[in-house]
């Protein structure tokens, strides 16, 4: 009796991670499609950029509801009301990309797939060695504070140069939450896949805008 219970509580543990790891992918795919239909429906109508303020109070808002209600079925709509939002905020850079360089286009699918390739290596490498990445949570929580504090003053004092290491910073720093996250799905330190979705898609997202921006600013052509 005791070797069958030992037995089973592995394969319990497993079946959660793999039950974890489905709906988490799913639903990341879904608010994807419907972030990038809303951006696609700001460059269509041409909507111009909330601004930084009303960004993040809209994304912190978006974000605190979501956690208040993850347990529940609202928590779903707030997921792609987060997203959505965050799309509708996305649009507007990629028409000024657009806009500005005449390879635009070009960037913003080098970007994309790029983003798209670090995802799915990162994702694969911690799915397959099921390595525990908990050792580096505090590491990026101190690093993407300080990033965030650099990117503010960055925008504030119009440094492109400390703009550009920001970005550099952010393309390191979701990377390592990519690992983070994944690992802790599949080790079962995050056991809600709608706190972590929203997780993965935040890294997705800021992961896509440092390396456009990284791209325009080296390979961009007026």
């Amino acid at each position: 009796m005791k070797l069958n219970t030992a037995i089973s509580r592995p394969e319990a543990g497993i079946l959660a991670a793999n039950k974890m790891l489905r709906n988490t992918y799913m639903l990341l795919s879904m608010t994807l499609l419907f972030s990038a239909m809303t951006a696609g429906a700001a460059m269509y109508l041409n909507l111009p950029h909330p601004g930084l303020i009303l960004t993040l109070v809209g994304f912190y808002g978006l974000l605190f509801l979501t956690t208040k209600f993850r347990n529940s079925a609202i928590g779903l709509v707030c997921v792609f009301a987060l997203t959505g939002f965050m799309g509708l905020t996305l649009g507007p850079i990629l028409s000024m990309y657009v806009k500005a360089f005449s390879n635009g286009h070009e960037l913003i699918m080098m970007a994309l797939g790029g983003t798209g390739a670090i995802f799915l290596g990162l994702s694969a490498y911690a799915l397959t060695t099921r390595k525990d990445f908990s050792f580096i949570g505090g590491f990026l929580m101190v690093g993407i504070l300080v990033a965030f504090l650099a990117g503010i003053g960055a925008i504030a004092f119009a440094i492109p140069a400390l703009s550009l290491a920001v970005s550099a910073m952010f393309i390191l720093l979701m990377s390592g939450m990519i690992l983070f996250q994944t690992s802790a799905m599949v080790n079962g330190g995050e056991t809600n896949y709608i706190l972590a979705t929203v997780n993965l898609y935040v890294s997705i997202y800021n992961l896509f805008l440092s390396l456009l921006q990284m791209l325009g600013v080296f390979s961009g052509e007026d």
